[in-house]
């Protein structure tokens, strides 16, 4: 009956993310300054990257993971920013359900995936504060690499599976496709179907604002959203926060000022990312979704798509001696090769 009821209504094949329409004549403006958003956390971001790579005083497990992050929010932030450039330079702001549902996919998938990443940091630096002799062993080459496999490939698994069911709402053949690879999944779920309206108060595709459009029962799909939330998001918040716990407790122990401050600053750039990461992003899905507050809600959306990304080379350059130090000594040599050059 449900689907005799869908297929009675008129499809569409596209939404219109309404974004920052009510600042029409800031669009120009707003398009400068996410250009220069996007392109300083690319080039930050990729530096560091180098750096992590290209200086053997890096090739350390905490460095070794900040690589990783850097990595990570290199494709997290351009999930979005190039699609809201081009909105704010062209206006047009259709996109189309495929593409909404694309993207969704790889923005929840990366989201998840830092929220693990950054529980890993926080237990590294957890076994370097707490477990300082055993460090070593424990924190070897082999663990690092099976921790960040496990941390790329569950989020992208968990969010694939959340797709799967939410697809599950409006297109009934798709239930076949539980069981085929996600690069087809990703066929099928082209062939969503959705009842109207299209226009979506944000400036990407974000779950929620696309569950209110849809025309049938979404209290399955809620149920398993809260499900993987917790498991991609809560569970690994905990985690950080444990190791945290642990962490502080530790550093207060110390009997010395000196050797608190310096346990302290190992761990004080990563702190800053996480509460950063943590608070907007409770502040965004825990705020009651009254009309008052939607503007700000998409300014807390903004910061926690967009600064953040941009926030996590200028903590860690700024705030870390051994990157610093790397940076200056690639300067030099650049320098040095420009001179020889000449």
């Amino acid at each position: 009956m449900a689907n005799a009821d869908l297929g009675n209504q008129t499809s569409i094949t596209e939404f219109i993310l309404l974004g920052f329409g009510n600042l029409q004549e800031l669009h120009f403006v707003l398009f400068l300054l996410f250009l220069v958003i996007y392109i300083a956390t690319m080039v930050g971001n990729i530096l560091i990257v180098v750096l992590v790579v290209a200086d053997q005083h890096l090739h350390t497990p905490m460095y070794f993971f900040l690589g990783n992050l850097s990595c990570l929010e290199t494709c997290y932030t351009s999930t979005i920013l190039p699609r809201v450039l081009a909105s704010l330079l062209t206006g047009d702001r259709t996109i189309s359900v495929s593409g909404c549902i694309t993207q969704f996919y790889f923005f929840g998938s990366l989201a998840a995936t830092e929220s693990y990443l950054l529980a890993i940091m926080s237990y590294d630096r957890y076994l370097a504060i707490c477990n300082p002799l055993h460090y070593a062993a424990l924190m070897n080459s082999k663990c690092c690499l099976q921790l960040m496999a496990g941390s790329w490939i569950s989020a992208f698994l968990a969010n694939c599976l959340v797709i799967f069911l939410a697809s599950q709402l409006t297109f009934s053949g798709c239930w076949i496709s539980g069981f085929l690879p996600c690069t087809i999944m990703m066929v099928f779920m082209s062939q969503l179907i959705f009842c109207g309206p299209k226009e979506m108060d944000h400036f990407f595709c974000d779950f929620t604002p696309m569950l209110k459009l849809s025309c049938s029962d979404t209290s399955l799909v809620t149920l398993v959203l809260y499900i993987f939330s917790f498991l991609d998001a809560v569970s690994p918040f905990l985690l950080t926060l444990t190791s945290y716990v642990c962490i502080i407790s530790t550093i207060l122990r110390i009997p010395s000022t000196t050797g608190r401050q310096k346990a302290f600053s190992t761990c004080s750039s990563h702190l800053i990312i996480v509460a950063l990461f943590y608070g907007t992003i409770m502040i965004v899905y825990m705020l009651p979704k009254s009309n008052t507050l939607r503007a700000l809600n998409k300014v807390f959306s903004v910061i926690y798509t967009v600064l953040t990304p941009l926030a996590n080379p200028l903590i860690y350059s700024l705030r870390n001696r051994e990157v610093k130090e790397a940076l200056r000594n690639a300067v030099r040599k650049c320098m040095a090769l420009i001179k020889n050059s000449e």
